[in-house]
């Protein structure tokens, strides 16, 4: 058994529901009234994601950026 760790964007929205990602995998994401619950939602997807992957294939995450918008 081997591990793999695995960035997460953790968000909330206006009505306090926390909203998780995973980058390295399309369409990977989940939430939950907390943190906790929201990974735990999460591990499934990635588990799902995962199914019949090569780990090598994986996309290669890079890191965050944030970029300046001016809003007029």
């Amino acid at each position: 058994m081997s591990k793999l760790n695995l960035p997460v964007l953790v968000e909330i929205d206006e009505d306090g529901v926390y909203i998780v990602s995973c980058p390295v995998f399309k369409g990977c994401h989940s939430y939950g009234e907390t943190i906790d619950e929201a990974l735990e939602n999460l591990r499934e997807v990635i588990d799902m994601c995962l199914e019949g992957e090569e780990v090598a294939s994986l996309n290669q995450f890079i890191g965050f950026r944030e970029i300046e918008i001016i809003i007029p």
